[in-house]
């Protein structure tokens, strides 16, 4: 049987410079989740992250900047006892179109330093993710490409892929993440 998803984590960066930019997508997700559910997000002093509930699953926005993800995920996953494979990351990928999502139940880092430090923090790569696309990078200036923010003409997708991403999550929570691959995973007409 397949583990019930009792985490959902969305990476990003924490402040104001970074709230709308394309790394936080992963924010953007949860954040939507958190709204949906009328959830409130709380900062604990045990760990460097804001949490919030959606009916019995966590959700998580680590504090820590994206490359040290890792850390207040792994002490969330230690103080609840929660299994890597019971947690679902949802973070940007700029190898995916705008607009398309991808759900894995495993995998490596793809070049995401963000998913490196959860792999590396938790010691293996069989926790599930949820990809989010965010363009094409640049060959040069990939950083500043995922730090930028969404163009205007891009933000009526950038909203729709956040709700649909959203959907993505819930449907893993309630019906598990094979399931939801099969749902999610398909090309958006």
């Amino acid at each position: 049987m397949e583990p019930r998803i009792r985490l959902v984590a969305g990476l990003g960066n924490p402040g104001a410079d970074y709230a709308a930019t394309r790394h936080n997508i992963g924010f953007m997700v949860v954040d939507q989740l958190a709204d949906s559910a009328r959830s409130t997000w709380e900062r604990s002093t045990k760990w460097d992250a804001l949490t919030a509930k959606v009916g019995e699953t966590l959700l998580a926005k680590p504090q820590s900047f994206m490359n040290c993800s890792g850390q207040p995920l792994h002490a969330i996953a230690q103080f609840y006892k929660i299994e890597p494979n019971e947690m679902l990351i949802v973070f940007d990928d700029f190898a995916l179109p705008l607009g398309r999502i991808r759900l894995r139940p495993d995998g490596g880092t793809g070049g995401h330093n963000g998913i490196e430090s959860i792999i590396v923090q938790f010691g293996t790569d069989k926790i599930p993710r949820l990809r989010v696309g965010i363009g094409s990078a640049p060959e040069r200036g990939a950083t500043d490409f995922v730090l930028g923010k969404f163009f205007e003409e891009e933000k009526p997708i950038v909203r729709s892929t956040i709700e649909r991403a959203a959907e993505a999550v819930k449907h893993a929570i309630d019906n598990g993440v094979v399931s939801a691959m099969n749902q999610f995973n398909k090309s958006e007409e």
